[in-house]
Parts: structure tokens; C-alpha cells; sequence
């Protein structure tokens, strides 16, 4: 008769092992065996049961025997310290999915700038790991990116994405009320993933996403109002992340471009968009509104025209929706038709940035809307820009900066992406 192998009995073993009667190892805060059979030990609950005074926790567990000079085998059985309590099969697979896809793929398309890559891929998630909402924005905006790529999932994608992104702005709103040098850089890092996943997600056909559209959903993206808080955000903490490591992110100083000659059907547009101004309905105010936008488009027209290599396309292109004045906003929410024929000549500009997965047909969506908001009298106006996106031509071809004209020392403007 074989004689049953004796063991030393464990008297202080949790109570998973003792009800099935076989000795528990006592590694805390799970032992082997209630980790080995997915189930949950109740050292991890602090049971009164499973603590004793004269035994403390046992994280690291040693064989007394040496090991010899020729032995393959070490002499340390151990197991790796579980951070919180958590259980290693407690992953959540999805979200490591979505991280990678950011931090392989989804980094690299939010600007042209080189020099920004490396600070999406590795210095963003780095921030969002100490800040939640951060690192929701990060993973909402490549569940977008994965919908776009996989076209038979992107329901099932778009929704995980809605779920990170409510989360994350519930988190943003509530640790908006104490910003500071040390979260800074996190709101600045989810303010232009906002601005993105705005743009990156799911249009609704027949409606102007582009101002504060009371026909829009709740949730529904206005794009026009993001950029312009996502500038009033950057200047509250601008002096903080120009010395912060997220400094890279922020556009270079553009050179003036006051004197920059366009090509001729652009300058065209933009003397009949000034004429167009002088007799705005609405009052002086209102002709000052749309007189100051077309100013700012044509700064922008001439940014993108003479853009250097330095300067990121996305953030340059976005510099006119930061600088039309309130009123003009305004306008273009009572849908004054002054004011929409001068945001579908912006649509030329947006237009240049059809190539990013994020932001293609936005320029022909939102030139579709203004032309079913204008009568035939004012369509007439929108011919130009809507031939131009129609033909898919670039009529603001960049034309990069020779060195001599780019400053050797450029400061950093509040333009970001």
C-alpha cells in the first residue's frame, strides 16, 4: 500500500483553499490557487478570517535549499506584486487594443509636424496615465480611428468610442474647476483630442455642425465653438505648457504674410467677399463682424499659401475660427447669409486638410449645408468654393518658405494639433 505523501498543514490559508481542502500558499493579496481557478480570494477582501498577527504577508516566497553552481533551476519561486489588489486576469484587452492602435498608428495622423509624432506617441500617453480623462480622450479618439479603418466594426467602435469620450469630458468639466501647473498639460493634451474626435466622428446629414445648432443632438459636435475654446483654454495655461513637456505641441511663430501675394482667383474672391461686407444686413455691427472675418480669412489664405515646413498645416488652417469676432458667430447662427458665404470660402481652406482620416468630406459636408441654407439669389456667391472643393483642387497649394525667410528664433503662437 502507497503511503500518502504528508504536507505541513496551513492553519492561517484563506478560506477558498480550507473549504476545498487543499493547502493554500498564503501569497497575498490572492494565493496561487484562487488565482490559478479564477476566483476570488478573500485575502484580497481583507477578510478577518484569513489575517493573523504572527504571519505577515507573505509577497515573495523562498526555498531554503541552495541552488548549485550547475543547476538550471532557481532557487526563488515568486510571484509578481499585484498593484491595488487587482488581478493580472482582470485586463481589459479593449482598452490595451485601443492604446496600441494610438500609439502605433493614430499618433501619427493628428498633424504633419514631425516633430509632434513623438510627443502623441509617448509624452500624451505618459500624461494620461497620472490623468484619467486624458487617457480616455486618447482611447476614444483610436476606437475613431480603428472605425474608420474597419468599416464592418464601426458601430461597435463608435460606440466604445462615445463611451470613453462622455467619461472623459464628465472628468474634464469637474477638474476644470482647479487647473493648475501640474494638470495643465493634461487639459491640454484632451482639449485638442476634443477638437479631433469633433471632427472624427459620425455626421448627421442635414444639419449645420458647425455653430451651436439647436436642430443638433445633445452631444452633437460644433466645431467652430471647440476650436475657439480650445484657445481659450490654451491661453489660460499658455505660460505653463510653453515651458512643459508638451511645448512641442504648440504652432511656431508665423512671420507676417500682410504683404503675401495670392494667386489671382483667391484675391479675387476675397475683394468681392469686402465688397460684400459694406451692405450686410444687420447694422454697423454686423458689417464690422464680417468685414473683420474676411480680414482674418485672408490672413489665413496667406498662412497656408507661404506656410513653412515648421508650421503644422492643421493648426494654421484653424486659425480663422479663433480670430472672427463674437458678433460674427453670432451671425452665423441666425444664419445670415452674408456670414455663410464667408465660411464657405473657409471651406476652401478646410478643404487642404481632406487627406487626414479625421477630416475628410468635412469641407463638401459643411459647403452642402450652406448651399441648402442660401437662395438662389445668394448662391451665386458660394460658386467659387464649391466648384473648387467639387474638383478636389488644392488652389492654396503650399508654397514653403525659403530659410532666409523663417526666422532663426520663432516664437510660439496659441495654435495647436
Amino acid at each position: 500500500m502507497v503511503s500518502r505523501r504528508s504536507h505541513q498543514k496551513s492553519r492561517t490559508g484563506c478560506a477558498q483553499c480550507k473549504r476545498r481542502r487543499i493547502k493554500c500558499d498564503e501569497f497575498r493579496p490572492a494565493c496561487s490557487n484562487c488565482v490559478k481557478h479564477s476566483i476570488t480570494c478573500d485575502f484580497q477582501a481583507g477578510s478577518p478570517s484569513s489575517a493573523s498577527p504572527s504571519h505577515p504577508p507573505k509577497l515573495l516566497k523562498h526555498v531554503s535549499s541552495a541552488k548549485s553552481p550547475g543547476s538550471t533551476r532557481s532557487s526563488i519561486r515568486s510571484r509578481p506584486v499585484i498593484c491595488n489588489g487587482l488581478d493580472p486576469g482582470e485586463l481589459q484587452m479593449g482598452d490595451l487594443e485601443l492604446l496600441h492602435q494610438f500609439t502605433t498608428a493614430t499618433c501619427y495622423t493628428t498633424s504633419n509636424r514631425s516633430e509632434s509624432h513623438d510627443l502623441w506617441r509617448i509624452t500624451v500617453p505618459k500624461e494620461g496615465f497620472h490623468h484619467d480623462f486624458l487617457m480616455r480622450g486618447i482611447l476614444a479618439i483610436a476606437a475613431l480611428h480603428l472605425a474608420h479603418l474597419r468599416p464592418d466594426r464601426a458601430a461597435d467602435y463608435q460606440n466604445i468610442a462615445h463611451s470613453h469620450q462622455d467619461k472623459a469630458l464628465s472628468m474634464f468639466r469637474t477638474a476644470m474647476t482647479n487647473m493648475n501647473e501640474a494638470n495643465c498639460h493634461a487639459f491640454f493634451g484632451l482639449s485638442s483630442l476634443i477638437v479631433v474626435y469633433a471632427f472624427a466622428s459620425p455626421r448627421r446629414p442635414g444639419t449645420l455642425a458647425f455653430t451651436d445648432d439647436s436642430q443638433a443632438s445633445e452631444g452633437e459636435a460644433s466645431w467652430l465653438p471647440l476650436i475657439r475654446g480650445v484657445n481659450s483654454i490654451l491661453q489660460q495655461v499658455f505660460g505653463w505648457v510653453e515651458n512643459g513637456p508638451l511645448r512641442g505641441l504648440l504652432q511656431p511663430g508665423i512671420i507676417n504674410t500682410a504683404e503675401t501675394r495670392l494667386p489671382k482667383a483667391a484675391a479675387h474672391q476675397l475683394k468681392q467677399l469686402a465688397g460684400l461686407c459694406e451692405t450686410a444686413g444687420g447694422g454697423e455691427e454686423a458689417v464690422e463682424a464680417c468685414q473683420e472675418a474676411v480680414k482674418a480669412l485672408q490672413k489665413c489664405y496667406a498662412k497656408i499659401f507661404t506656410r513653412a515646413s515648421v508650421e503644422c498645416e492643421v493648426a494654421t488652417a484653424f486659425t480663422w475660427p479663433v480670430e472672427v469676432p463674437d458678433k460674427f458667430i453670432q451671425l452665423l447662427n441666425a444664419r445670415a447669409p452674408e456670414a455663410l458665404v464667408i465660411l464657405a470660402h473657409y471651406c476652401v481652406v478646410l478643404h487642404h486638410l481632406d487627406d487626414y482620416w479625421w477630416m475628410g468630406g468635412w469641407a463638401s459636408h459643411v459647403m452642402e449645408n450652406i448651399y441648402n441654407e442660401l437662395n438662389d439669389s445668394w448662391r451665386e456667391w458660394i460658386q467659387w468654393p464649391s466648384e473648387t472643393i467639387s474638383r478636389n483642387e488644392r488652389c492654396l497649394v503650399w508654397r514653403p518658405l525659403s530659410p532666409e525667410m523663417i526666422p532663426s528664433q520663432t516664437p510660439l503662437s496659441m495654435n495647436s494639433i
